[in-house]
């Protein structure tokens, strides 16, 4: 996708305001591979009330991309000339489902999306100098049934508590996962066709 725009964002300091290396892993799979990891410190405390769901993640996005831009460019050296960042939420019948702290508490959250559909919001931004793009995909994930001892052998994996409502598609919570309507990638954490499109139109590419 980004093949066309190689040549012009290759030459660019392309920063991912994430520590994760799953989504890394995505950006290397666009083709940027050049692409630096600077973990963001923004205190993620916006207040849920104050937003949609769709808002929310966008929102909480910016909020990553803006304290690792800023910072970053005090120094010449570090200065980014693209940040991209992303934040993902669970949600299932008005609640949203965030990194468990515990795995009391991942166990309590993967008991209540068994056997049920719910819905996976991931807010991306990127910044690249004054232009900013913000957007938010969602995908519809139905989990299958699972007894007490299945989930709590999952949770004993530690898997679930850095992963937005308990679980990770692309690892062994995937295994719970019946079926899913949307785009895997924003279950993963980053919607990649989006993310490539928007790339593109930043970069003088229109996708017709």
């Amino acid at each position: 996708m980004l093949k066309p725009i190689l040549n012009r964002i290759g030459t660019k300091r392309v920063v991912l305001a994430s520590g994760s290396p799953r989504r890394q892993e995505l950006i290397y799979n666009l083709g940027l591979t050049a692409v630096t990891l600077c973990p963001s410190t923004f205190e993620e405390n916006l207040n849920p009330a104050e937003y949609s769901f769709d808002e929310y993640v966008a929102m909480t996005a910016y909020g990553k991309v803006r304290e690792v831009y800023e910072r970053l460019s005090k120094d010449e050296g570090t200065k980014p000339d693209v940040v991209i960042g992303a934040d993902t939420m669970v949600t299932m019948d008005g609640q949203m489902y965030g990194k468990p702290k515990t795995p009391e508490r991942a166990f309590e959250v993967l008991k209540k999306l068994m056997g049920k559909t719910h819905i996976v919001y991931t807010g991306v931004v990127i910044k690249h100098h004054e232009k900013e793009v913000k957007f938010t995909e969602s995908c519809l994930v139905h989990f299958g049934k699972a007894t007490d001892e299945q989930i709590k052998a999952y949770v004993d994996t530690g898997e679930p508590l850095d992963k937005a409502g308990g679980y990770g598609i692309q690892g062994l919570g995937g295994n719970f996962v019946e079926k899913i309507e949307g785009d895997y990638f924003t279950v993963v954490g980053l919607p990649m066709y989006r993310l490539s499109v928007e790339l593109c139109k930043l970069f003088g590419y229109e996708v017709e």
